[in-house]
Order: C-alpha cells, then sequence, then structure tokens
C-alpha cells in the first residue's frame, strides 16, 4: 500500500476493501485524481489488470442514502459497477470509465434516456438538507436565511434584484401548488465531470446528492447545460417522455428551468463574489458559448472569478428570460389545474 497517497488514517480502510473486492491485499498501480483541497480523495488503481476508482469520501454526508442510491444505479447500468463499499470506511471501488469527449448533440439524446431509466427506478431515500434548485421551494428558516442574505449583499443592482424577486415569489407559489411529482434523482449534473462518456454508453457518477426529487430538477440542470433553442428542446423531451410533450408538461420544464438559473445565479455570484463588489463591467461570454465550453470541460469553477462568471451568466440568461412572453405563459398554464 502506497503510504505517499493514501492517507495514513485510511490505508487499513483500503486494504480491507481490495482484499474483499479481488482477494489480494494491495494494488499494482495507483494514480492520484483527487480535483483539490477539499475534494472527496480519488484514485485510479490496477488490480490483476484492469483499472478501478477508489473513492474515498472525506466531506460529511450520509454514506448509507449515498451508497444505495449508487448501488441502484449501478445494477440499472446507469453507474459504474461497485466492487466494494464501505459505509464505515467510507470507501468505495467501482469500475473506472476511460472517458472520451461527449459531443453536445449526443448528449441532447443520450442524456433524457439515461434521466428517463433513473427516475423510473425504486424511489430513492430522502436527505436531510436539498442542495439543489427545487431548494427554493422548500419553505423553511434555511430558504429564508439564504434569500435575506441574498437581499442584503448588495450583489445585484435594485432593479436587478426586484425584478429577481418579483418573479420568484410568482413562479414559487405557483409550482409549489402542483402535484410532487418526485423521482430516484442524481442531483448533481450541473457539474459535466458527473457525465462520463466512454465512445459508447454514458454513465454518470458522484451519487453524493442523491435522493428523492422533483424529477424536472435533473430534466431542467442537463437542459441548461446542452439545450440551446425550442428545436433542441422538443427533441430533448421528446426523448425524456417518449412522446411529444404536453403543453403542462412544457410549462413545468420551462419554469424548472428558470428556478434553476435563480439557484445557481444566487449561489454562485454569492460564493464568487465573498463580499467583494462585483465589476458588471467586466466583458461576459454569450450563455451558450459559455455552456458549450463548460460542458468540454474547458472552464473550471476552481477560483472565485469563475465562480462570479458562472453566476453571472445565469443571471443574464434569466433577467432575458423573466422578461419573455413565454414565463407567464408558463404560470397561466400551470395555475389553471384542468388544461392548458
Amino acid at each position: 500500500m502506497d503510504d505517499f497517497i493514501i492517507p495514513q488514517e485510511q490505508i487499513a480502510g483500503v486494504t480491507r476493501g481490495i482484499k474483499k473486492a479481488f482477494g489480494v491485499a494491495a494494488f499494482d498501480e495507483i494514480r492520484d485524481l483527487t480535483e483539490r483541497p477539499g475534494s472527496n480523495r480519488a484514485f485510479r488503481i490496477v488490480v490483476k489488470g484492469p483499472a478501478y476508482l477508489l473513492r474515498i469520501n472525506t466531506r460529511p454526508g450520509d454514506m448509507t442514502r449515498h451508497f444505495s442510491c449508487m448501488q441502484a444505479a449501478a445494477e440499472a447500468g446507469l453507474a459504474p459497477r461497485v466492487h466494494y463499499a464501505s459505509t464505515e470506511d467510507r470507501i468505495s471501488i467501482t469500475d473506472f470509465v476511460e472517458a472520451v469527449p461527449f459531443p453536445a448533440t449526443d448528449a441532447l439524446l443520450r442524456l433524457p434516456a439515461a434521466l428517463r431509466a433513473l427516475h423510473a427506478l425504486p424511489p430513492f431515500p430522502v436527505a436531510p438538507f436539498n442542495t439543489t434548485c427545487t431548494f427554493l421551494l422548500t419553505k423553511g428558516p434555511a430558504l429564508d436565511a439564504f434569500l435575506q442574505k441574498f437581499r442584503t449583499a448588495n450583489i445585484l443592482p435594485q432593479p436587478d434584484l426586484d425584478l429577481l424577486f418579483t418573479r420568484y415569489t410568482q413562479l414559487a407559489a405557483v409550482y409549489s401548488s402542483l402535484d410532487p411529482d418526485l423521482a430516484p434523482s442524481h442531483n448533481d449534473l450541473f457539474k459535466p465531470d458527473n457525465i462520463l462518456f466512454d465512445g459508447r454508453r454514458l454513465w454518470l457518477v458522484d451519487w453524493e446528492a442523491a435522493f428523492q426529487n422533483d424529477r424536472y430538477a435533473d430534466l431542467a440542470v442537463v437542459a441548461n447545460m446542452l439545450v440551446a433553442n425550442e428545436t433542441e428542446e422538443q427533441m430533448y423531451l421528446y426523448e425524456y417522455f417518449g412522446a411529444p410533450p404536453g403543453s403542462r408538461q412544457v410549462a413545468r420544464f420551462y419554469l424548472m428551468k428558470q428556478l434553476a438559473h435563480m439557484f445557481y445565479a444566487m449561489a454562485f455570484l454569492s460564493l464568487g463574489s465573498a463580499g467583494e463588489a462585483i465589476d458588471w463591467r467586466e466583458p461576459l461570454p454569450a450563455y451558450y458559448d459559455f455552456q458549450r465550453r463548460f460542458w468540454r470541460r474547458e472552464v473550471d469553477l476552481a477560483d472565485n472569478h469563475s465562480k462570479t462568471v458562472y453566476g453571472r451568466v445565469h443571471w443574464e440568461q434569466l433577467r432575458h428570460n423573466l422578461r419573455q412572453p413565454r414565463f407567464d405563459e408558463a404560470l397561466r398554464i400551470l395555475s389553471n389545474p384542468h388544461g392548458s
């Protein structure tokens, strides 16, 4: 066992995992894949020929929920095969995916089909805290504090802040009145790193945030990254529903996309600004140009500036959308419980 790569306190657990999974005491090769300080530890290991992903979860979280969701997805062919998982040691060993570039045009059809299969699985456990855009629909002290902190942070000019909260209030009132449409959800697909393609099929990885959530949350965050126009939207939704979507499905999808813009704009503007004023005069890439670069892993959200840019592109797209007739039309359709 490599004491210089594996954290000292995890060596015993890793040794147990490798022996349990493969019947040997150690791996043959190891390469550290950990993204940055504070991230969960990840390693590519080779054992008796094949490569595997060894993951050591160092962040707090419910490992029972995490591993049960990952196992269910793996058994459905949506996640890499799980060879070992220990909630006590917070360690998992799965097949390693040799990822290749995943064209957005291909993902536009493959991903909604994968989400359809994911959302058809038996229900996932609930989570103690919602880290997705549907957090903005979860009434309580945590949401109140989040909204109040953003209101008083002086991040957006006052007219923009007024527009945001007026439209958010309208959206939340209408959407919260709908019947829940919960499904097993990944909940962390706004990051393309969690969507891998091996040249033949796609895999969803990193199930740390998985829980039973509104099915439109996964649909919306992926669409906000990939879907650039209404023609692509129709293709995307057809692949998910297996039929042309109805007007209420389209309206619900559209409002969830705006909720996702709201959530990521507020979250990343807050994180990126870190209490400092944002230079709104700084040139900004067009939304879909930025998202295409993000999809191709050409953008990293590691530093505060990139977080601010990510928040700004979501805000600029949202500000445009909030002024469009389609927003009011979606509210009208969903406000009518009996028709379109």
